[in-house]
């Protein structure tokens, strides 16, 4: 009876090891990538033992893009960066000249018809990327029905802490993404949730509504998140940049005054965008006018109007001259210095000049990129609604 009794336990053990040898997948050490290091150098790793050529390709690396990495003797390649400073950083690693994810990293973010890994480096200015034990807003998705383009179309709207059990009031904030994105995108690359929650917390910023719609009115959504199906995003598309966003912008306006305690006067409206969301921005204030009294140009793509008949472009000189005469609390304007729309933003600049306004301008370093653009956010967030 005994040696029955340890042949038992014997076997049980046997098979305990064997199913831990296969849930370790015939112990092969579990990889970490990326991690960061004490000194905030960054090293990535990709099991590719069968791979001739690994490259990895990110922002963390500026201009010198992509880099090799290193293959060690059991196939794992790796490349540590050099120290970098706090942000959130995207990369790709290239496999003999294909582009893949990192299959260690779970955190990834689609910008327009690309996917790509993230991580956020903290301290600094990333603190105010992270989530943070600190009371949190409410991030919903809402369809409107927008008569001017004959469609149900979605929404993403930030309401700050306590909005829910509360009756308070809120002014809002219109925060418009840029060519190729949607609904989604300041809330995945702008992480914008995390940045007015902090800056909330911190008693840096008011508590505000943040609407974030789609400027493409040819999408009801999102690509996938829509009747049209899972199609490939693309960069352009019907009516991008043409009047017919600025146009049929009331019905957003009127669907958030009409759905969500705000205060609907000018005072307690502001609108701000990116890149072609600066460009809506500048002519969606300047077309309804004693609308906003604040407004924030991020990086705006500013652009001659000769081949649309859209009355949003008409008088244009005229019609911002008066937009100014209206009160205006802030008019700020945000562009890196290497960015590819700096001089027809100096040229802005001028006219703006001549015309003895006043506005706030904020120069950086850096491009057309996602970190200027959550940079220009948490500043211009916190001048709002004082």
């Amino acid at each position: 009876m005994l040696k029955k009794l340890l042949f038992a336990m014997l076997l049980c053990t046997f098979l305990q090891v064997q199913a831990q040898e296969n849930l370790n997948f015939n112990n092969n050490k579990e990889i970490t990538s990326p991690e960061i290091n004490s000194d905030k150098s960054i090293t990535f790793r990709l099991m590719a033992p069968g791979a001739k050529k690994v490259e990895l390709q990110g922002d963390m690396l500026g201009h010198n893009n992509p880099v090799p990495m290193n293959k060690q003797d059991d196939g794992l390649w790796t490349y540590t960066t050099p120290p970098v400073k706090p942000e959130l950083y995207s990369y790709s690693f290239i496999v003999d000249g294909l582009k893949i994810r990192d299959a260690n990293n779970v955190y990834q973010i689609r910008d327009v018809a690309s996917v790509v890994n993230v991580v956020i480096v903290p301290d600094g200015k990333a603190e105010n990327y992270l989530v943070k034990d600190v009371p949190h807003g409410t991030v919903s998705k809402r369809w409107y029905k927008s008569p001017g383009n004959e469609k149900n179309r979605r929404i993403s709207i930030y309401t700050p802490p306590g909005y829910e059990e509360g009756k308070n009031k809120y002014p809002v904030l219109y925060l418009l993404h840029g060519m190729g994105g949607d609904e989604e995108a300041w809330l995945a690359l702008g992480r914008t949730a995390q940045i007015l929650d902090n800056l909330i917390a911190q008693g840096k910023a008011k508590p505000m509504i943040v609407v974030m719609p789609n400027g493409n009115v040819a999408q009801g959504a999102a690509p996938g998140e829509d009747s049209k199906g899972m199609y490939k995003p693309t960069m352009q598309l019907p009516h991008t940049m043409d009047g017919k966003m600025e146009e049929t912008f009331m019905d957003i306006l009127k669907f958030i005054e009409v759905s969500y305690r705000v205060n609907a006067n000018q005072a307690n409206r502001a609108i701000a965008g990116l890149s072609m969301g600066g460009f809506h921005s500048l002519h969606i204030s300047r077309f309804y006018p004693k609308t906003f009294d604040y407004v924030g140009l991020f990086s705006p793509a500013i652009m001659p109007f000769s081949k649309t008949t859209s009355p949003v472009y008409e008088n244009f000189d005229v019609t911002l001259k008066k937009q100014f005469s209206n009160g205006l609390k802030l008019y700020w304007i945000g562009i890196g210095k290497t960015d590819f729309l700096y001089k027809s933003v100096a040229d802005y600049r001028k006219k703006l000049d001549e015309y003895g306004v006043k506005y706030t301008y904020s120069e950086s370093e850096g491009g057309h990129t996602w970190s200027n653009w959550r940079d220009y956010l948490v500043t211009f967030s916190q001048q709002l609604f004082k």
